[in-house]
């Protein structure tokens, strides 16, 4: 997602709605919050549908794709296939890994 191309989709959409419905909405928290985008979406669609204002139509899709759509994916991520990890145990250790003779910082000078 463009964040310029969010925000001025988010500016466009906060004219139309100024203008056709009367509603003052924050273009940057439009373009930067998907929850919020989400809700004015959900208003255009509806002033669209109930006071016939299709101009805001082409602008809540774009701005639900520029915004919602990309944060529902990080969201909900698919799931990734899971490599096959053969874990085995560690082994043993020798018992002159233990001897503190045969270590290098084992005795003191």
């Amino acid at each position: 997602m463009s964040q310029n191309d969010a925000l001025a989709t988010a500016a466009h959409l906060h004219v139309l709605l100024r203008r056709k419905t009367g509603r003052v909405t924050d273009t940057e928290w439009m373009a930067g919050n998907a929850e919020y985008a989400q809700a004015m979406v959900r208003y255009a669609r509806a002033k669209a549908q109930e006071d016939g204002h299709t101009e805001l139509l082409p602008l809540a899709e774009r701005l639900e794709a520029l915004v919602v759509a990309p944060q529902l994916a990080r969201k909900n991520p698919p799931p990734a296939a899971s490599p096959a990890i053969a874990v085995s145990a560690p082994a043993p250790l020798s018992p002159a890994a233990n001897d503190v003779s045969t270590r290098y910082v084992g005795r003191l000078r």
